[in-house]
């Protein structure tokens, strides 16, 4: 067994550890990072299309980040389902 000094030392790894974790899953589940994901999709599939030679790559960008924005919304839906029917 560890000495009382160990045992605190792990103790506030084990505390600065969570910390990190805890903000990452704020970060992950954030509105801005979704905004962000979301320019982000649009901005490069303009670029794809316009390459590519789309007559509208404004407007032909819409659908992948519609289907991204899309799937955030569904996405807590099933993960809701999924850890309900593992327990």
């Amino acid at each position: 067994m560890g000495t009382i000094e160990e045992l605190e030392k792990e103790i506030s790894q084990i505390k600065e550890r969570n910390r990190r974790v805890e903000n990452d899953k704020a970060w992950e589940t954030s509105q801005a990072r979704k905004m962000a994901i979301l320019v982000l999709t649009y901005i490069v599939a303009t670029f794809l299309f316009f390459f590519i030679g789309s007559k509208r790559p404004l407007l032909d960008s819409l659908m992948p980040t519609l289907a991204f924005f899309l799937s955030t919304l569904t996405l807590s839906f099933f993960k809701k389902a999924w850890l309900d029917s593992h327990k």
